[in-house]
């Protein structure tokens, strides 16, 4: 890291900024993010040691040499880093200090004694760019920005036009930028360049490719060449021409030029590809201004991948606010778009400001893919459960967005792996809402959510998850379970389809997959005259977990019927046991705690087929009447040896009972429904409620016979 080589030549970092930090300090430089009570700058000031803003003091150590300053709201890293590449390449050996870490460079700061030219990018956030007396001058662009500095354009083209007077040398500006334009035009000095047929230096014939460009250059009338640019976007074009033509007037040859922009690479956190495979493609960009956002969506949707995925995190109260219109008009090029909310930097909210805030002016726009994630850290969940193969994701904004892009790509490393155990048939998808797999309708995301077809696969995820560390857990129907807000982190396999789902009769015994339904196995022992299983018509979930639980109803249980199970070890291995070599209780099949379920077979016995059906229509209609229809995990606590959990709950008057969505039915007391909308904590909170209030009333401890599981929200 660059703070690990800034150590080891002596610097030295604190955590805490304090006052006796400034006693040995000849000379104190401060950046515009520092306020004014800092204890430092106070400490210092009190003493009357010297303090100078960092432009203050960078303007003074290019003083040495002959500067050379890139400006502009967009694009000054990346052209100041191109910049002082081309110039090495070309042999200038200029000194440099940019804004980002810059691989190609090596550092973003550099001084070499043999060169006369400085590179550096002149920050207009704070007014201190009129700071620079540079020998030559890049004007990028020119728009409202910062306007929690500068009162309007007008005030932003004067401090420009200071710059611009200050400049002893040449001002090389972009005429494709109005505001640019009207600032540098009059220039005797001025050298222009850009797509317009009247630029000094002007690119011809662009032809976008994947992840760059390839133009040809005009230079004061005359074709210069071709130009091959392994940066995306027209806005790289625009800024590869400032270079091309700034480093022309100096003297580098063409062919250098061009050579040496084929093998520039962009700045950390500019267009930056945290991510590649077949499938996907990962991006992190800098971007958090309107303009910013359109070119680097427009060179997104260049690279030619299905979708274009955005997760946004609006820099700073003040640009929200101001440019609210802009950004919504910004994200056109976006097939979906993730806002979160607003990373205020040294600024104090505003009452009102939010992410939502662009989110109802992209929707007004007329984007019908705008969403508002309020917490952060679930931006990446956000958006990784919209991946589809071949889409591109791309994060924007100048705080801390980048690292929910870096979860998602580190997920994704092991989403890749998944998928390819459970191969083209199999399902992957990173984040899945548990809420839309559960009976009862509530939860939090599956980290991995898989669906392997068959029982190799199966296996082969069992044996992965060991080897890597990651937690799995098997879930079926989702009935009888309560996953908690916070989602399960790990594997969650859901074993169906193919194999899973079958269902075979031979004589009295049925075969089924651990995904087939109980429901199912019931009415294919009807179609095979097969009685004896008609109560499994009243259990809502999947043979595997009938199996767990030891499923029951109509006053039967499933191991009563099941004669052999197989199942996968915790190495992925199979094996089959007979019933008689099983230890089952109530509600309880321990070899499944630590052993997964593939199939089981179930017996029956002959019967009429007027017989089965009347059994099968008395399952239906004790459901129907004794059952809420609402959303529920069926019972919710064990039966104590008093009495029935329902007909406690109905004797302690805490039928109807509710906290937010989640409601104690007034059908059955042992069951809890969601109203619409409720959550794992309201779930969780009314079940407290209920064991507090029969320990309290009753002394009865009561068991929870739901399955409990996940993360907190």
């Amino acid at each position: 890291m660059e703070t690990d080589r800034l150590q080891r030549l002596g610097l030295r970092f604190r955590e805490q900024h304090r006052p006796e930090d400034a006693d040995t300090a000849e000379l104190i430089v401060f950046s515009s993010a520092i306020k004014g009570d800092n204890p430092i700058l106070v400490c210092a000031r009190s003493y009357g040691k010297p303090v100078v803003r960092r432009a203050e003091a960078l303007a003074a150590i290019m003083r040495g040499k002959r500067g050379i300053v890139i400006a502009g709201m967009h694009g000054k890293t990346t052209t100041s880093a191109m910049t002082a590449h081309v110039l090495r390449e070309g042999g200038l050996h200029p000194c440099h200090y940019v804004g980002a870490e810059i691989p190609i460079l090596g550092t973003n700061a550099h001084w070499d004694s043999r060169g006369e030219y400085f590179v550096a990018e002149g920050d207009e956030s704070d007014g201190t760019i009129a700071l620079f007396q540079p020998e030559h001058t890049v004007i990028l662009n020119i728009e409202e920005e910062h306007l929690d500095f500068y009162a309007d354009l007008g005030a932003i083209e004067k401090v420009f036009a200071q710059l611009i007077t200050q400049t002893t040398g040449k001002v090389f500006y972009n005429i494709d930028d109005k505001n640019a334009v009207r600032v540098c035009r009059s220039l005797a000095r001025g050298i222009s360049y850009g797509f317009a047929d009247e630029a000094d230096y002007r690119a011809i014939d662009i032809r976008p490719r994947d992840f760059g460009s390839t133009f040809r250059v005009s230079g004061r009338g005359q074709d210069l060449g071709e130009v091959v640019l392994n940066v995306p976007g027209q806005h790289n074009v625009h800024n590869a021409l400032g270079v091309i033509a700034l480093a022309s007037e100096l003297g580098v040859t063409f062919e250098k030029i061009s050579k040496s922009l084929a093998k520039f690479e962009h700045a950390r956190r500019r267009f930056e590809i945290k991510y590649h495979s077949p499938r996907f493609l990962l991006v992190d960009d800098y971007g958090h201004h309107p303009t910013e956002i359109r070119a680097t969506l427009k060179a997104a949707k260049s690279v030619g991948r299905k979708r274009v995925l955005t997760m946004f995190q609006p820099h700073r109260y003040s640009r929200t606010k101001a440019l609210r219109k802009e950004f919504g008009r910004a994200f056109d090029d976006a097939d979906r778009v993730v806002v979160t909310d607003v990373y205020g930097s040294n600024e104090a909210p505003i009452p009102g400001v939010t992410g939502q805030m662009i989110v109802d002016e992209v929707v007004a726009h007329g984007h019908r893919g705008a969403s508002y994630e309020p917490r952060l850290e679930w931006a990446h969940c956000a958006v990784g459960n919209m991946l589809e193969s071949g889409d591109l994701v791309l994060s924007l904004g100048a705080g801390n967005i980048h690292e929910q892009l870096s979860a998602l790509a580190a997920d994704l490393v092991i989403a890749e792996n998944l998928k390819a155990i459970v191969g083209k048939n199999g399902e992957v998808r990173l984040y899945e809402p548990l809420s839309k797999h559960t009976t009862l309708r509530v939860g939090g995301p599956a980290q991995f959510w898989v669906e392997p077809r068959n029982e190799k696969a199966f296996a082969e995820l069992i044996r992965f998850c060991g080897d890597e560390n990651l937690p799995l857990f098997v879930m079926g129907r989702g009935s009888n379970l309560l996953v908690r807000d916070g989602g399960i982190h790990g594997v969650v396999v859901h074993p169906c389809g193919d194999e899973f789902d079958k269902i075979e009769v031979n004589g009295a015994e049925i075969t089924a997959g651990a995904g087939a339904k109980l429901k199912e196995v019931a009415y294919a022992g009807k179609a095979a005259g097969i009685g004896g299983l008609e109560w499994l018509e009243g259990i809502p979930g999947t043979v595997g977990g009938g199996l767990r639980m030891n499923a029951g109803a109509m006053g039967a249980q499933t191991f009563e019927n099941v004669v052999r199970v197989r199942y996968l070890d915790t190495n992925g291995e199979a094996h089959t046991r007979t019933r008689g070599e099983l230890e089952v209780y109530y509600r309880n099949f321990p070899l499944l705690e630590k052993n997964f379920a593939v199939s089981a077979v179930f017996r029956g016995q002959p019967a009429p087929l007027e017989e089965i059906v009347r059994k099968l229509e008395a399952s239906q209609e004790k459901r129907r009447t004794s059952q809420p229809a609402a959303k529920s995990a069926g019972c919710i606590f064990k039966n104590p040896d008093s009495c029935p959990a329902g007909k406690l709950v109905d004797e302690l008057g805490l039928k109807n009972s509710s906290v937010g969505k989640a409601r104690v039915s007034e059908v059955h007391g042992n069951f809890i429904v969601n109203d619409g909308g409720a959550t794992a904590a309201e779930m969780l909170e009314l079940i407290e409620k209920i064991k507090a209030t029969a320990l309290a009333k009753r002394g009865i401890e009561l068991e929870t016979e739901v399955q409990i599981v996940g993360e907190p929200g």
